[in-house]
This record gives C-alpha cells, sequence and structure tokens, in this order.
C-alpha cells in the first residue's frame, strides 16, 4: 500500500497555512512526521482524515483518489479524548462499532489488544482509575480495535515509563512488520530513528526536508569525522588540531564523548589517518560521523519548542 500527499495547501480566512505540503508513504516502512509546534503537522493529519478540507492539492491511495471513509484509519492524538467515566471495555466497543465491526467482533478485538498491551485486568474499570501509563495504553488499544490499515500515532510514548515502553515498542513493530501504513509523529527523535524508515520534516508549513532517513543522515554527514584522544580531553584535542591539522580539517561540533571534524580542502580520511599516526595524539576513537536526527532537526528548523 501507498499513500502519496501531493502539493496540498490549507487556508483559514484569508492566511495560508499549509504551502504545498507533499510526502508519501508505503506500508512496512514507517513515516515520521516532524516539525515544531504549529508547524502544520496536525492540520495535515486532520485533512488526511477529512476533518478538514483542503484548499487544493491531491490525495492518493495506491495510485487512486484517497476517500477516508473507505479506509480504516487508527488515529492516537496527542491529546487524549477518551471517556474518562466510562469503563475500559464498553468504551472501545463503542468506538468499534462506530467505525463499522460487527458487535461480537468489538468485544473480541478490544479484548484482544487490551491483552497485548497488557492492560485486560481493567477492562471493567472506569478509565479515570487507571494510572496515566496505563490510560495510554488503553487510548493505543482504542486506536487499533478496528484494525486499521492506517496508524496515525502522535506523540505515542507521552507518559510512559521504560517497561510499558517497550511494550508499545513491540507493538509499534508488529504493525510495521504486517504492513501498516503507519505515521509516527513525536518530538522524542530517538523513537522517530528506531521506527521510522522515510522522515518529512514540515516548517511553517512547508515540506522543508523529506526522504530516507538513511541516506540524510548520509548526506548531512558527508565529509565529517568524529575523533577522541585517550591523553587529551575536548578543549586539549581542539586545540592541538586547530595548531597541527589545520590544513586538513576544522572542528565543527563537539559532541560529550568526541569531537566533531570537517575535512577541508581535498584531504581524505587516510591523509588525516597518516598524520594521526605519526603524532602523539593517543586515538580513543576515530571513524565517520553520521548525525542523528536531532542534530539534522534542529539543523533544518532551529531549536526545538
Amino acid at each position: 500500500m501507498r499513500l502519496e500527499v501531493k502539493d496540498i495547501r490549507k487556508s483559514f480566512g484569508e492566511k495560508e497555512v499549509l504551502h504545498g505540503i507533499s510526502f508519501q508513504v508505503e506500508s512496512g516502512r514507517a513515516l515520521g512526521l516532524l516539525g515544531r509546534n504549529g508547524a502544520g503537522k496536525t492540520t495535515t493529519i486532520r485533512i488526511l482524515m477529512d476533518v478538514f478540507h483542503a484548499n487544493s492539492g491531491e490525495i492518493f491511495f495506491d495510485g487512486e483518489k484517497f476517500i477516508p471513509s473507505k479506509h480504516g484509519i487508527g488515529y492516537l492524538p496527542e491529546e487524549r479524548g477518551l471517556y474518562p467515566k466510562r469503563t475500559v471495555i464498553d468504551q472501545m466497543i463503542y468506538l468499534a462499532r462506530l467505525r463499522g465491526v460487527h458487535p461480537s467482533d468489538a468485544k473480541a478485538n478490544a479484548r484482544k489488544w487490551l491483552e497485548r498491551l497488557e492492560v485486560a485486568e481493567y477492562e471493567k474499570r472506569k478509565l479515570e482509575t487507571l494510572s496515566k501509563g496505563n490510560q495510554q495504553k488503553v487510548q493505543l488499544a482504542s486506536t487499533l480495535v478496528h484494525n486499521p490499515e492506517i496508524v496515525i500515532l502522535d506523540e505515542p510514548f507521552s507518559g510512559l515509563d521504560p517497561v510499558n515502553s517497550q511494550i508499545l515498542k513491540d507493538v509499534v513493530n508488529e504493525l510495521i512488520a504486517d504492513n501498516r501504513l503507519v505515521i509516527f509523529s513525536s518530538h522524542q527523535m530517538s523513537y522517530v530513528e528506531e521506527f521510522c524508515d522515510n522522515i518529512a520534516i514540515i516548517d511553517q508549513g512547508e515540506v522543508v526536508l523529506e526522504g530516507e532517513l538513511r541516506e540524510i543522515k548520509k548526506e548531512h554527514g558527508h565529509n565529517r569525522l568524529m575523533l577522541a584522544a585517550e591523553n587529551l580531553d575536548g578543549g586539549q584535542l581542539e586545540e592541538k588540531l586547530a595548531g597541527e591539522f589545520a590544513d586538513l580539517l576544522r572542528v565543527c561540533g563537539r559532541k560529550k564523548e568526541f569531537l566533531i571534524l570537517e575535512l577541508t580542502g581535498k584531504a581524505g580520511r587516510k591523509q588525516v589517518m597518516e598524520r594521526l599516526a605519526s603524532s602523539d595524539i593517543e586515538v580513543e576513537r576515530f571513524g565517520s560521523y553520521a548525525p542523528s536526527l536531532n542534530d539534522i532537526f534542529v539543523a533544518k528548523v532551529g531549536e526545538e519548542s
């Protein structure tokens, strides 16, 4: 399956908030939809779900015009929306029925997902009596209760401890392996890197970076190396490199464990290795540098909100 968003524009009154959003997501390859608060992610998601109508642009599903009502969409919003005074099982069945699931299947599906997310013991409890983490797992179970083709997860790990986060990680990986169309939105970049093969970064209503994450990281790490020394701290190593290696490289960043170096001129990794071997620098760590997704995000859209 493939979902393609092409040149979506959306205005509220005279103000255009989406300026031609385009990206695609394929089954089995999750998409990280990223952006600062107010960038346009939620508006884009609401257009996908037919809550808002775009002013122009098109959305296709396997090459045909996308009609949301004909496809199961499971949406886990950042702001939770279940009924706190209803029992867990009753509202899950209710939500499944709203999406066209037969009553007996709705109950079976609800229990299946509650068991998978390890909250089956709470099925007859009111939601408000559960911990925040268990409420979050019930919210995810409700998102999946109708076995949707398309799953949109907005900050799914909010409020979860490490144990519950691992349960959720396993479920997300299962959804991807099951060839669902998964769109994952989060400010926690480590999770995006773990799940997503592709990303689309939205800034002020425009896609400023889109494509395969591995290739994007490779491109942004071009001509960059990392170096740490056993006998010098970061400051001492930086000073030494500035004095003895200025013709080959410059220091362009510093992490806790190493310096980030950028090759200059026609210098290559081999020349740097040879120079290091003949110096008194005791190399602890040396190699190509691949920037984190967080580094790339900040470089494209500025500091995170």
